[in-house]
C-alpha cells in the first residue's frame, strides 16, 4: 500500500541522523500524523512495552531507523550489546507490526551487511556469500537477521516489509567524534579543529588511495519516501528469490585523497595535508550496485561537494552542541 497524507507513521530513531532526516522530509511533504518517541518515552528493547504501544496507538506504517550504532572500538568492546539490543529492537518492532496488521514497514540497515571481500560494485545477492568484516560483525549480523525476519514475515504472513541498505551516509545530526565517527564527520571535526586552533598540518590515516561511496542522508530520506510510495507489487517485483532488500547509494565512488581535497576547499583550510602511509588503508574499494533502485526510477540528487558544504555549514552553526 502506497502513502497517504492521512497515514499514521511511526518513525523510530527520530533523534538520529537518518530518522531526523526522514521526519523533516515527511513534515515538509505535509504529513501531519507522524508519531515519534524518545528512548525515555519508549524502550524499544522491551517487548511488552513495544506491544502495549502498538495496541494503544493506531499505527499505519512504520519506519525502523532506530539502532544501537557506534564505531570500531565500541563494536569490539561491547559485542553483546550491539548484537542483542539491535536484535531486540528489530524483533519487537517487526513482530508488533505483524500482530497489529500494519500496512507497511520500512527496515533500514547498512552496507556493512556484505562480506569483507565483496566484489565492487556490490550487488544485493552477495549477502551471506562470505566472511564479514571482524570490526563490525556484531552489528552486521543483527541487521542481516532483520532483513531475514522482514523477508519471512512477508513470505508467511504477507506483511509488506521493504528493506533498504544505504551506503556510507553523512549529513546533519551525524556523530562527528574523531574516534567514533565515520569518515566525513570525523574529517569535518578534524578540519574545523585545525582552523580554530591555527594548526599548520592535518594528518590523514593511510595513503588516501582507497575508493569509497558517500551519500547525503537527505537522499536516503528521499529514497525511503520514493519506496514507500511504490505499489506493493511494483516494489516486490524488483526483488527475486535470492534478494529481499535493495541497495541505496549514488553508484559513484571517490578516492579519500580527493574527498580530503574537497574538504580543503569547503572549509578553507590553508595548511598542509600529511598522509600517514604507515597506517592501513583497509579495503581498496567499496561501492554499492544501485541498478535495482535505478530501474524503479530513483537516483540520488545531492552532489558530494554541495552536501559537504551544507553539512559543514550545519556543523559550524550548531557547534559545540553537535555529537562528538
Amino acid at each position: 500500500m502506497s502513502l497517504s497524507k492521512e497515514d499514521k507513521i511511526f518513525i523510530t530513531g527520530h533523534k538520529g541522523m537518518v530518522g531526523s532526516s526522514i521526519y523533516r522530509l515527511l513534515k515538509k511533504k505535509g504529513f501531519k500524523n507522524l508519531i515519534v518517541k524518545t528512548r525515555d518515552e519508549l524502550d524499544l528493547t522491551n517487548q511488552k512495552t513495544v506491544e502495549n504501544f502498538f495496541k494503544t496507538n493506531d499505527v499505519d506504517k512504520l519506519i525502523i531507523a532506530a539502532a544501537k550504532v557506534g564505531g570500531i572500538g565500541a563494536n569490539s568492546s561491547y559485542p553483546v550489546e550491539f548484537l542483542l539490543e539491535n536484535l531486540q529492537i528489530q524483533n519487537n518492532l517487526l513482530y508488533s507490526s505483524y500482530k497489529n496488521k500494519l500496512d507497511q514497514v520500512i527496515f533500514l540497515g547498512s552496507s556493512c551487511i556484505y562480506p569483507k571481500f565483496s566484489k565492487s560494485p556490490i550487488t544485493e545477492d552477495q549477502l551471506l556469500s562470505g566472511k564479514l568484516e571482524d570490526t563490525n560483525q556484531w552489528y552486521a549480523i543483527a541487521k542481516i537477521a532483520g532483513i531475514k525476519l522482514a523477508e519471512a514475515l512477508n513470505l508467511q504472513y504477507q506483511l509488506d516489509c521493504r528493506s533498504l541498505m544505504p551506503t556510507n551516509l553523512y549529513g546533519p545530526e551525524d556523530n562527528f567524534n574523531l574516534e567514533k565517527g565515520h569518515v566525513i564527520p570525523a574529517l569535518i571535526n578534524k578540519f574545523h579543529n585545525a582552523i580554530s586552533n591555527n594548526l599548520e598540518t592535518i594528518e590523514i590515516w593511510g595513503s588516501g588511495n582507497p575508493l569509497r561511496e558517500f551519500m547525503h542522508v537527505d537522499d536516503l530520506a528521499l529514497a525511503c519516501y520514493f519506496v514507500m510510495n511504490l505499489k506493493s507489487e511494483v516494489y516486490h517485483s524488483s526483488l527475486d528469490d535470492s534478494v529481499s532488500h535493495l541497495n541505496v547509494g549514488t553508484g559513484e565512488d571517490i578516492r579519500i585523497k580527493d574527498l580530503v581535497n574537497s574538504l580543503v576547499k569547503v572549509t578553507g583550510f590553508e595548511g598542509q595535508i600529511i598522509y600517514d602511509k604507515d597506517k592501513p588503508d583497509g579495503t581498496p574499494r567499496k561501492l554499492l550496485d544501485v541498478s535495482r533502485m535505478k530501474s524503479l526510477g530513483w537516483e540520488y540528487s545531492i552532489p558530494l561537494d554541495e552536501g559537504l558544504k551544507s553539512t559543514y555549514g550545519w556543523y559550524k552553526k550548531n557547534f559545540p552542541s553537535v555529537r562528538s
